[in-house]
């Protein structure tokens, strides 16, 4: 049972929805929405440019890191800023400086980047998220752009931080609770206002697997803290590691001729990939059927691939169980000798 408006959970590599209710509704974001403010800022600017502080940036009221008009301070501060302590300011601040001083511009950018990216619920009206009719996004859609965003190292560093230091001895300090109390988490971000309730993007890492849950619209931030954790949980409840490839074990025989008898071909090592439960797994083993001499015991001759969803989630090498020399010239004649005779017994048979 999970409070809230509406939820997603899927894998953060591949896409797949593992959990979801009511993902497509519009509803309204509050604070996630400088996760869009932030990706334009990267695609615009330096870390190390500097902004001069709009005047109306700073007057900008609720969460903030207290910016007062014509104050400088670098691109990568203000980043830190509306992505740790949530600053509408900074997130203003940054709208202003990207869109050549007007914010009206800076939110037409936001949209039409929206499109681009294919959020089909997705509408903004401001930049730092705060309640305004018609600015409404979706769990799909706030999932979607985070997955997008946290490709950026830049991003992946700040968004882990518990807290950070900028210009002017400010102490920022995190919103995300989750980054005290949840094993493997890194990121994302937090929102709230009275209009969206108190709502998350989250991702973590166990195993291999990263796992983004969205929640959006929790009555409050405990509620929310712990459907998160539930649905994070519940996400990590899907995959298992499995031994689906044995070192040593063969998988192939290659046929080497002169009528030696054909050679085993085994895994080079064990595979256990973190899988999905309960869906088909495919293996597929590609080899030499046969191996020109002289072979040497490990030599590679194939491979063991692991297939899930058409995904590869694992390769093994196929190497040569034991060494076989090639015959000497005395040894291919009687050999060869040997068929010739077999083939002419046959003749009269």
């Amino acid at each position: 049972q999970v409070s809230g408006r509406s939820y997603l959970v899927e894998n953060g590599a591949t896409g797949e929805v593992l959990l979801a209710h009511d993902a497509r509704e519009r509803v309204p974001i509050a604070s996630i929405t400088k996760l869009m403010t932030v990706l334009l800022t990267l695609e615009h600017t330096r870390p190390n440019e500097t902004v001069v502080v709009n005047p109306a940036a700073a007057a900008v009221g609720e969460s903030s890191a207290d910016l007062g008009p014509g104050e400088r301070l670098t691109v990568r501060e203000l980043l830190e800023a509306a992505l740790i302590q949530s600053a509408n300011d900074a997130a203003d601040a940054l709208a202003y400086y990207v869109g050549h001083g007007s914010e009206s511009r800076f939110v037409a950018m936001m949209n039409a980047r929206a499109r681009q990216l294919g959020l089909r619920n997705t509408h903004y009206v401001r930049p730092d998220g705060l309640d305004a009719p018609g600015h409404v996004s979706s769990a799909r859609d706030v999932t979607l752009l985070a997955r997008i965003l946290m490709h950026r190292p830049l991003v992946r560093q700040i968004v882990r931080q518990r807290g950070a230091t900028i210009s002017g001895g400010r102490s920022l300090h995190t919103w995300n609770d989750l980054l005290y109390s949840y094993p493997g988490i890194f990121g994302v971000k937090t929102g709230h206002t009275s209009a969206a309730g108190w709502s998350q993007v989250a991702a973590a890492r166990r195993r291999g697997v990263t796992v983004y849950a969205t929640l959006l619209g929790s009555p409050d931030r405990s509620e929310r803290n712990a459907d998160l954790t539930r649905l994070l949980d519940y996400g990590f409840s899907q995959y298992r590691p499995a031994a689906v490839v044995v070192a040593g074990h063969p998988y192939a025989h290659a046929a080497v001729g002169y009528g030696r008898e054909r050679v085993e071909l085994v895994a080079s090592r064990t595979l256990t990939p973190t899988v999905r439960v309960g869906m088909p797994i495919t293996i597929r083993v590609v080899a030499a059927s046969a191996a020109e001499l002289p072979v040497r015991k490990g030599q590679e001759l194939g491979a063991v691939l692991v297939y899930q969803h058409g995904k590869l989630v694992g390769r093994a090498s196929l190497a040569a169980a034991r060494s076989v020399d090639r015959p000497g010239l005395v040894g291919r004649a009687w050999w060869y000798a040997g068929r010739t005779l077999h083939h002419m017994g046959g003749w009269f048979s």
